[in-house]
């Protein structure tokens, strides 16, 4: 009797030959294709571009995208490298600083108008004829050129637009009952709703946060505030709308409790992935987040129930009201081959080709950019495959607000992070809290008024 997972011809000596013309074959073949693969990209002009897509992205989308532009073409060849976000702007600064910085690069954080005023990257409308660059104004979405430009002038060209809406469990809503298809109008009734679908054990520690707000750049522009003032030209802090958004947000902090909070979010797998978020685990009944979520729940969670909703203003607030980021293409100052950097940018962001850029941005299931790649046919097959994706286009062209024009964006976002937690934590008054920040950025605008920056 054999043993199971035994093969008494594997130890013949046949057997063996065979195998071994096996691999050889298979070596055989493998070297040939890296023969050609290194034929085929001889004489290539390299573009090295950095970016800080991991996992499923970089995979999935970003290494796919440029596979798709080096496969289209026989000039250049774009050399992709994955690195860490925390140390991203850190190592380009060094590159640039060193004289050899990568020839294109995705920007994730605030930088673009500082490194814009600094001169150390290229305004890439200089790459366009004027025929182009008229197009992209009138194709882009308006809030797509807010973030794009400085002082008139093309920085970065987005790759996508992220926005924030709410997630919402019907089948929770349903056990408390409240009725999925009337989503609250207004802010006060979503905290009621919360209220009711929030859940504690015996000794008073939540097990289930039916909704907890939280981020003031996302709350402010529903209370009909925002950070910049268009007309003065100047970051915009301390007002009274902000101050009744901070308001609003530290009221609902101290009703759950701080410090409570902080125990049931610490027990919790949040890691910024697909399955580790705690709406899909059912401990979030309903959470604001962004539009790449409808591609991971179809992905990783197909059998769960949910909708989605605009988050809705307080009583006599702004609807749809919203705050958005984006991801940019940039080309610094020095890039060695430039014009291969905005060779790959046409590619990807559909200034090219609007039906091919729509591909990409459905793999990554992000906002289009323009009007052109919201229309196109793999675009509209996208939203009919993904009708709760119907939320997030809707907030796009309406009241959103974006991180100032100015050359201190992460000075902004620090300084608002730190006055909400002060805030929330007791520790300061909004208004106090909201006061210093004003003052901080007050003190940063006098100081580069007298360097000269």
């Amino acid at each position: 009797m054999i043993a199971e997972g035994k093969n008494p011809e594997a130890r013949s000596p046949a057997f063996r030959l065979a195998t071994a013309a096996v691999v050889i074959a298979l070596l055989a073949v493998t070297l040939l294709l890296l023969k050609g693969n290194k034929h085929k990209n001889e004489g290539r002009e390299k573009v090295y571009f950095w970016h800080c897509w991991t996992g499923e992205w970089k995979e999935n989308v970003i290494d796919k995208i440029v596979t798709r532009f080096n496969n289209s073409q026989s000039r250049y060849q774009v050399i992709a490298l994955s690195i860490p976000f925390d140390s991203s702007e850190q190592k380009f600064l060094l590159s640039v600083a060193g004289g050899k910085p990568p020839d294109c690069v995705a920007l994730w954080g605030r930088t673009l108008s500082a490194w814009a005023e600094k001169g150390i990257i290229e305004p890439l409308n200089n790459f366009m004829t004027p025929e182009e660059w008229a197009h992209y104004q009138r194709d882009a979405y308006p809030v797509v050129l807010k973030v794009a430009t400085y002082k008139g002038r093309l920085y970065g060209v987005p790759t996508n637009m992220n926005t924030y809406a709410c997630y919402f469990n019907p089948k929770q809503l349903r056990e408390a009952g409240l009725d999925p298809a009337r989503f609250p109008k207004t802010l006060e009734e979503l905290l009621d709703w919360g209220r009711k679908l929030t859940k504690t054990d015996v000794h008073g520690n939540l097990t289930r946060i039916g909704f907890l707000p939280a981020g003031l750049e996302r709350y402010a522009p529903l209370f009909g505030g925002g950070f910049w003032d268009e007309t003065g030209q100047r970051v915009t802090i301390n007002t009274p709308q902000n101050v009744r958004a901070l308001t609003f947000l530290t009221d609902c902090w101290r009703e759950f409790g701080v410090d409570r909070v902080v125990r049931f979010r610490s027990s919790l797998n949040t890691g910024g992935f697909s399955t580790e978020w705690p709406f899909i685990s059912g401990q979030e009944s309903i959470a604001l987040d962004g539009q790449w979520r409808v591609e991971q729940l179809a992905r990783y969670a197909p059998q769960l129930e949910y909708g989605t909703a605009p988050l809705p203003p307080p009583r006599g607030g702004t609807p749809d009201g919203c705050y958005g980021g984006v991801n940019r293409l940039i080309i610094p100052k020095d890039a060695a081959n430039a014009a291969g950097a905005w060779a790959f940018i046409k590619f990807w962001s559909g200034i090219e080709n609007p039906e091919r850029a729509a591909e990409f941005y459905v793999a990554g299931g992000w906002l289009p950019t323009t009007t052109g790649i919201a229309e196109t046919t793999a675009y509209q097959q996208y939203l009919a495959k993904f009708p709760k994706f119907q939320t997030f286009i809707h907030l796009l062209p309406e009241n959103m607000e974006v991180p100032p024009p100015v050359p201190y964006q992460q000075l902004v976002s620090d300084v608002l992070l730190h006055a909400e937690e002060f805030s929330e934590r007791g520790l300061q008054t909004p208004q106090s809290a909201l006061a210093e920040a004003q003052e901080k950025i007050d003190r940063e605008v006098s100081r580069r008024q007298r360097l000269g920056l």
